[in-house]
C-alpha cells in the first residue's frame, strides 16, 4: 500500500450518496445506485451510505404497503447485490422490506455480491408531517433474526455490526434517520460495542434550521 494512502494512516473514506429518486420505481433507483456506487469505487470508498428507501421513495403513502411494490424492491435489490460483486464499497442502502409477517423501513449492507446483513429502524416519527407507524413495524426487540432476500440469507436486527476484513479496524454500524435524534441512539450502543464508523441513512426533508441542527448532532455524536 503506498505511504500516501490515507487507508495506510489508519483513515477510511465514507462517501454521503444522494441519488435523483424515481418514487415507487426499484429498479430504476437499484440503477441510479449502482451508477453512484462505480464512482465510488473509482475513488476508493470504503463505505458508500445512500437514503433511508431509497430502492422505493420516501413519500409513496400507503404504496409503500402494496406486495407490488415490495416485490420490486426484493427484484431490485437482489440485482444491486448481484452488481456489487466488481465493487468494493460497503454499500449502506435503504429499503422497505418484509420480515415475519410485518413491513421495515431497512438499511441494508451490501458488498462483493453478499448480503451482509440487514438493519431495521427502531423509532418511527409519528408528529407533523411523518406517521411512519401507518406502513412499518418497530425494529425493537429484533435481535438475532434472519432475513431471506431472494437468495440471500442474512441477519436481521438492530445488533449487527459490519467489520472489515482487508481494513483493520474498521468496524460500521447503520441506523436510520429518527435513530440518531432521540435521546439514546442506537448507534452510542453500537459505538460502545466496536463500531467506530456511525452511519446514518436518512431521507429527512428541508426545514428551516434542520440542516444547522443535524450538524451539531454529528459533531456531538461524534465527539463522545
Amino acid at each position: 500500500m503506498s505511504f500516501r494512502s490515507l487507508y495506510r494512516h489508519g483513515f477510511v473514506r465514507v462517501a454521503a450518496c444522494t441519488t435523483r429518486c424515481t418514487l415507487a420505481d426499484p429498479e430504476a433507483n437499484a440503477a441510479a445506485v449502482i451508477r453512484m456506487a462505480e464512482a465510488c469505487h473509482e475513488q476508493a470508498v470504503a463505505v458508500a451510505v445512500f437514503p433511508e428507501l431509497v430502492l422505493s421513495g420516501y413519500a409513496i403513502e400507503d404504496v409503500l404497503l402494496q406486495d407490488t411494490l415490495l416485490d420490486a424492491v426484493e427484484r431490485a435489490a437482489e440485482r444491486l447485490i448481484a452488481e456489487s460483486a466488481r465493487l468494493r464499497s460497503l454499500l449502506l442502502l435503504g429499503a422497505p422490506l418484509r420480515y415475519a409477517g410485518r413491513v421495515y423501513n431497512t438499511a441494508l449492507a451490501v458488498h462483493h455480491g453478499r448480503l451482509l446483513g440487514v438493519v431495521p429502524k427502531i423509532h418511527l416519527p409519528n408528529y407533523r408531517e411523518f406517521y411512519e407507524p401507518r406502513h412499518f413495524a418497530s425494529g425493537e426487540r429484533t435481535e438475532g433474526g434472519e432475513i431471506r432476500v431472494g437468495d440471500h440469507l442474512a441477519p436481521f436486527g438492530t445488533d449487527v455490526l459490519f467489520a472489515a476484513e482487508d481494513v483493520q479496524g474498521l468496524v460500521v454500524h447503520a441506523e436510520i434517520c429518527e435513530d440518531f435524534w432521540v435521546p439514546a441512539p442506537p448507534s452510542t450502543d453500537a459505538a460502545l460495542a466496536g463500531a467506530l464508523v456511525l452511519a446514518n441513512l436518512s431521507a429527512s426533508n428541508i426545514t428551516i434550521g434542520k440542516a444547522e441542527t443535524r450538524r451539531l448532532l454529528c459533531r456531538s455524536q461524534s465527539a463522545r
